[in-house]
Order: structure tokens, then sequence, then C-alpha cells
């Protein structure tokens, strides 16, 4: 019998997310503990092993495991990474540091900017020059390259860069350097701008080559680590990694460009909404996915995330463009808060409520959590303020700790502001809503995109919790919360397809463009592609090739879809018109003038996964737990319905306020809001409509059951 079980694995900040999916026994499983941070591939196998046993799967059934992972961004963000040494062509050593030679706030007279992640002493001129046509214009002087790597390894760098001027038209010079030191020094990792990303922009190129540098070391570790804790398990499955794209990719590519996986985790919950989206027929979705440690937001449009193939990590501020190291690599486009359950919230010198963008993590965790944490944080809020079950969070597996949090909140915080303790747990709350309200304006302010338009899908451990709040800080009238909210993460991961994604740059006027030479570019792209993704079957094979193209003179430039037939001067008005056609979509309107291609793309992408997001745990319980007070924004503390959401009845209605609970995560909505439980148990929630009045309880054949007993409030299920 074939193999039918697929795993997905998350590695976030405070807890690790898995899930199990069999199609041949219909069984989706999820699983969910903290994080092990100084280990994280101790809480993988752990939860790997739980799902296992839970399910009565043997490790010989599962076919495929799919890993996304924060460890890139976390290791950027801490900055413990290799000691990382760059070669440049001689005279731009500085060039990382000098950078756009611009402030990103011109107004602040203490900025700083990102510093580089390879010091000066260990950045390095070699002889030799390639020219923007590709030709060569000086010889590359291969003794000096042993001598500058010799001092550099004698100086202890442990990964090599190598940015060499225009080396994405002739890579020549720079596989020259890869051979010359890999017969020098065998065990060193080397990365190469051309191969990592081969654009123009010698700024960017080499700073995305020493990202790639700087994690490589230990992503190898970690992935190899990885791959041999489940062979240890006697699963011999395929391990794919998810991309900062959307896709996944292999094993072997990942510890190559591990810099591709900078936003894995994040990624992954995107692709998760974007499929919901198209299961229930939503075109304009919000993303909202918070959990322990960040919140992130991301634009669906036409059951698909939006994608950008400029990205800044690490900023020193998270609102200021400029302010970070710039990476070029295809990512999901989203904002990224420090607004999570672990966000610790405390006074700030002038007196003010500050919350995040430190977080508390998985150790010591929240206070309520009993792990040793002093300072409280959202969840600890969340749970004096009701929203949260002390006896019944993760599904009973962990006992928060009320007392303790209530303690914690008042010394911290309610006693230096001189406020009530649940006036200050309420005021935790409002300030996190704030704030992510904020970043999701400006994300989709940047785009021209009125948040009142869309529909807010939330999920993540701390995502539900707050999406009514946000949903009324941004006057989106419609929220959805898939089940399996807590994991979705888990579930973006199976979903995902198998994808490479491939850039040349020949920038070149439109009209004056070499489409001899274009051919070859993606006849090139094509071929590593197909060699990267190995398709049993042709057939299933989707490309997608798109072109960066800006009016001359532009100093950015905007994707447009170019046709895979009569991609030369026969088409040449299709792409002018879609050019002029995507600007006007991004700016309003389009300019007379020229019109310049800088980039020419192309992605292949096999077919990805349908995953349904309901069913599989346990039923025959009761639906209603009772009714418990909770605090509302906007309605202050009422009295709520607490539902198991695995015994809702499909196509029920409800009305709130209301508490849904599943052993992931939590939702509350208050007075104002209709419940709709879809087939597979997702929660449609209107918000802010006028409501007929519904009952609050779960209907059944010939009647209308009635709201459990107060008396009932904690009775377990």
């Amino acid at each position: 019998m074939s193999r039918t079980v697929r795993i997905g694995v998350d590695v976030g900040g405070t807890f690790t997310d898995l899930l199990l999916h069999d199609p041949r026994r219909g069984l989706v499983w999820p699983g969910k503990l903290p994080t092990t941070p100084h280990a994280p591939n101790e809480a993988v196998t752990a939860g790997i092993v739980r799902l296992l046993e839970e399910t009565s799967t043997a490790p010989g059934d599962v076919a495929g495991i799919v890993h996304g992972t924060t460890l890139v961004t976390n290791t950027l963000l801490e900055r413990t990474g290799a000691v990382v040494g760059l070669l440049t062509t001689s005279g731009f050593s500085d060039s990382l540091e000098m950078g756009r030679e611009t402030r990103f706030d011109t107004t602040d007279l203490l900025a700083r900017p990102a510093q580089p992640l390879v010091p000066r002493h260990l950045r390095l001129g070699i002889p030799g020059r390639i020219a923007a046509d590709g030709s060569e214009l000086e010889p590359l002087d291969e003794r000096a390259v042993l001598a500058v790597v010799r001092d550099l390894a004698d100086q202890g760098i442990e990964a090599l860069a190598v940015a060499l001027m225009h080396s994405y038209r002739n890579a020549g010079h720079e596989h020259r350097v890869r051979d010359l030191v890999a017969r020098a020094h065998p065990g060193l990792p080397v990365t190469l701008s051309s191969a990592v990303a081969p654009v123009i922009g010698e700024y960017e190129r080499a700073g995305t080559a020493c990202l790639n540098a700087y994690v490589q070391p230990l992503m190898s570790r970690h992935l190899d680590g990885l791959r041999d804790d489940l062979t240890a398990m006697r699963i011999d499955a395929p391990l794919r990694i998810m991309l900062s794209g959307g896709g996944v990719t292999t094993l072997e590519d990942a510890k190559r460009f591990p810099v591709r996986l900078l936003e894995s985790g994040p990624a992954a919950g995107a692709i998760a909404a974007a499929a919901v989206a198209r299961t229930l027929g939503e075109q304009d979705v919000v993303s909202f996915d918070m959990g322990g440690t960040t919140a992130k937001i991301a634009v669906v449009q036409g059951g698909r995330p939006r994608l950008k193939h400029a990205f800044e990590a690490g900023r020193v501020d998270k609102f200021k463009p400029g302010s970070g190291l710039p990476v070029r690599l295809t990512v999901v486009d989203m904002i990224e808060i420090g607004s999570g359950g672990g966000s610790i919230a405390a006074p700030d010198a002038l007196g003010l409520l500050k919350v995040g963008p430190r977080s508390a993590g998985s150790v010591p965790g929240p206070v309520a959590y009993g792990r040793g944490g002093e300072r409280p944080t959202v969840t600890d809020a969340d749970l004096l303020l009701g929203c949260l079950d002390a006896e019944n969070f993760l599904g009973g597996e962990m006992r928060l700790r009320t007392r303790e949090a209530h303690k914690a909140l008042t010394r911290e915080v309610a006693g230096p502001l001189g406020l009530d303790t649940a006036d200050a747990a309420a005021g935790i709350v409002e300030v996190v809503t704030e704030s992510m309200a904020a970043a999701a304006r400006m994300h989709l302010s940047e785009q021209g995109k009125d948040p009142a338009g869309f529909a807010l899908l939330a999920f993540g451990g701390a995502g539900p919790a707050h999406a009514y709040g946000l949903a009324k800080s941004l006057k989106i009238s419609r929220v959805i919360v898939p089940m399996r909210a807590g994991v979705m993460s888990a579930c973006g991961l199976l979903a995902a397809a198998p994808t490479v994604d491939e850039v040349r740059s020949l920038p070149s006027p439109l009209a004056d463009v070499d489409w001899d030479l274009v051919a070859a570019l993606y006849d090139e792209m094509t071929s590593r592609a197909t060699e990267m993704l190995q398709p049993g079957d042709p057939e299933l094979v989707r490309v997608h090739r798109s072109a960066d193209m800006r009016y001359l003179g532009q100093g950015f430039e905007i994707e447009v879809s170019v046709p895979e037939r009569d991609l030369g001067p026969a088409g040449l008005e299709r792409i002018r018109t879609a050019f002029e056609s995507t600007y006007r979509g991004v700016f309003g309107r389009s300019l007379d003038g020229a019109v310049e291609v800088v980039n020419w793309r192309l992605s292949m992408q096999l077919p990805g996964h349908e995953l349904s997001t309901g069913g599989s745990r346990a039923r025959g319980g009761e639906a209603g737990r009772g009714v418990r007070s909770v605090h509302f924004p906007g309605h202050g503390l009422l009295e709520a319905t607490v539902w198991n959401r695995y015994e809702l009845t499909p196509g029920t209605e409800l009305a709130g306020p209301a508490i849904f609970e599943e052993r992931e995560s939590s939702c509350s909505f208050g007075p104002d809001c209709r419940i709709r439980v879809t087939d597979d148990l997702t929660l449609v929630v209107e918000v802010d409509r006028a409501l007929n009045p519904v009952s609050p309880a779960v209907p059944e054949e010939g009647g209308v059951e009635q709201p459990p007993e107060a008396k009932d409030a904690w009775r377990p299920v």
C-alpha cells in the first residue's frame, strides 16, 4: 500500500506547531508544544512522536515532511550567525557599509543604520574586473585570491561570500574564485552573489550573499540534524523546506541557499490563509497571523498572497524603509511587528504603557505558564480578562496560573500606572490591538487599499482571540476563523507547492530588447528550474513569466506578467500595455515616456495539495461549555457563552457574546456579532450588522436547545 501520511512542522518563537494529514483515513490531526530555543529539533521530534502515537501511525507510513522555521530570522536579529569574510572587486570593499548613502530618517539625529554582517577587516578586494556588458576588462589575479582567502582563514572566518562587479552578466570570475577556494580550503562554505541573487544592484546583491553565508553553517547543522533525527525515528520520507515566497524546496537546496528561508514560517501562514479564502470564495482577505512572539499581516487577493522581490531584513525601525539590510529574494509581501501573546507589557520612562516588541518567548514565557516568567504579557492579560480558560489551555495539558498572572500585572503595570488590575489588563490588550491596527493600515495604504473592503482571516495561537478587537479598529465587518487556527501555518506547509523562482538581469529599453538573448535567458532559467523540480509529468508543471519594468529614469520597478508565447517584437505592444495597466493599478495613473526592462523572471511550480482544516478530533461531547465573564473591546465585561468548536453543528448560526475553544486557540466575539458555522467548522462572523435575534445555542432536530446554565460554566467536557 502506498504511503499517504504527510506532516507539517512550523517552529515558531514560542510554540512549535504540527499537523498530520492522512487523506486515506480522512485524518487531520494537530499538535502544539513549547519550542525548545536551545535545541529547536527537540520540540520537532517530540511533536512528531506524539502525533504518530496519537494517530496510531507507523513511521514507515509517512510519505513526506514539510518544515518551516524562523531560525534564519532569529539568527539575524540576535546576530548569532557565522563569522563571514567578503571578497569584492578591488576598490569596492566598503560598498556594503556605504549602502545607498541616504539616511532612513532625516529627522532623527540619533538614527543609526543596520550594521553590516561583515566587519570592515573581513571585507577585502581582489584584482580583476568584469564590465557592465559582461566583457572582461581585467583578468582575475588568482595568486591574490589565494593570498586574500588565506588571510581571511587565518582570522577565523567560518563562511565566505563573493560579490564581484557585474557578476550577474558574467559569473566567470566568481566561479573561478569558488574553485580556487574549494581546493585550498575544502571545508569552507562559499556563497556566490551570482548564484544567490543574479540581479543588477551591487549593494543589494552583495548583502544577499553575505546574509546567505552568515546563516549557512547554522542552518546546515540544523537541517542535517533534523534529517538524522528523522532517520533515527525510522522515517525515511523526503524532507521539504518552506521558502519565503510560499513554495517548498528540497533539503539540499535549502542548505545551499538558506537566505531563501528568511520568511519561511510566516509565508506558510499566508499560503494557508489563501487556501481558506479560495475554499470560501473570498476574493479580498487580510491574513492576520498572531503567534507568541510576533503578528504578521498580509494581503490575499484573487485567492493568492501578494509577492515581492525585494525585502529588508533586521530593520532598526520596523516602520521605516531603509533601516534594514536589503535582500533580493522572492517573499510573501507582509508586515511583521513584535506583538504576540508573549509580548511584554510595562510602563516606559514617560509613564506610558508599552507592549512589545520584547517577548517572553517560550522560556521563560508568560507569567501564567509557570516556567519562571516574571514580566506580564499579552497572554497574562487575556487570561485575566476571561478570554482564556486556565483549566483548558492546550486542551488541559497546560494549566495556567491566574493568581501569579494577577500579581505580576498588578506589580509591574497596574501599580506604577495607578490603575485597577482589570483596567490595566484591558489597556494592554487595547495597546497591542492598536499597534497591530496601525501596522495593518500602513501595509494596506502602501498598496492603495482600504481595510474596510476586506475580510479579516485570523489564525495563530493568539490571532483568533484578538481578531474581534482588530476588526473593530480597522472597521472590517467580516471575520473568518478557520478550524485548526492555532496551527494554520502547519496547514500552509502541507498545502504549499514545490516551486523554483529564477531571475536574470538584462537592463534595456523595451524598444531595444535583444529578444534572442532574452530567449536564451529563459532557456537557461527553464533548464535550471526543471533540474531543481524534477517533475515526473511535464503536463503538471505551471510556468509563469514576468519582467521587472519601469519608466526610463525611475529608480524602482514593478513586476508585469509577460506572455509565454510571442515573447518578441510581435508581443511588444502587449507587454507595454500590460505594464501601463499594472502601473495605473499601483499609482492611479500612467505616464508618457519610454519603458525599460530591468529583470526577466520565471516561476515554475508543481501542484500543491488540497487540505481541509476541519474534523478529526474525537467528538461525542456537548457543544456548550457554560458561560463566563469576558471583557470585550468597546463593551466591557459581559457574560459570554462558551462553545466547544469540535462539537458545533455545521450550518448553525450563533450570536455573541461568545467564546469558541479548541485545543490550539480560542476566539471571542462581542454582542454585535453573528457567527455562522460552515461545513468544515470554519467560523464566519459578521460584525456591526443589523442583527436579527438568534439563539446562542446549537439547534437540534425538532427545535432549539437552550443556552447552558451558568452553574455549568466550569464543567469539563
